[in-house]
């Protein structure tokens, strides 16, 4: 068997056994507004993605205001990771919720701290979150022209 057609079939076992699980944990690092580290019970790092969102990248207006937000609510807290996929770095995409019921996808949403991915994510609640905090300027909103993520990281390359 070829290492591509291995790789596929690992990947799509690995994805299939993951979909609609729960995982939970401490939250050891954080990378940025939309990705962090959790420590589960076996003592295991995983990378956590935030579904449905992005965050400014590191060189943005706002960047460093999204992943203090995240840091001042969930490091070194438990939280609950609803898992949606695995993305191509291999990293759990997943809902995140904190303190038992706050989710952490929406709160930075309706913070300004994150754009809807709807590339990803059709969610009317997520693209409600968005739209409140365009409205009131909070924020990357404050910006009169916000770049998003995903254009930033194409004039990047």
């Amino acid at each position: 068997m070829n290492k591509v057609l291995q790789t596929i079939i690992i990947s799509f076992i690995f994805s299939c056994s993951v979909f609609a699980q729960t995982l939970t944990g401490i939250v050891v690092s954080i990378a940025d507004g939309d990705t962090f580290t959790l420590l589960d019970s076996d003592n295991k790092q995983i990378k956590i993605r935030l579904h449905g969102i992005d965050c400014p990248e590191r060189k943005q207006a706002y960047s460093k205001q999204a992943t203090d937000f995240i840091s001042e609510r969930i490091f070194r807290k438990r939280v609950t990771v609803i898992v949606k996929d695995i993305d191509r770095y291999k990293r759990i995409v997943g809902e995140v919720f904190y303190n038992d019921d706050t989710n952490l996808n929406i709160e930075l949403l309706t913070n300004g701290f994150a754009w809807h991915y709807k590339r990803y994510d059709k969610s009317e609640t997520y693209s409600k979150a968005e739209k409140s905090a365009r409205e009131k300027h909070l924020g990357l909103w404050q910006d009169k022209n916000p770049v998003a993520p995903w254009d930033f990281r194409k004039k990047k390359k």
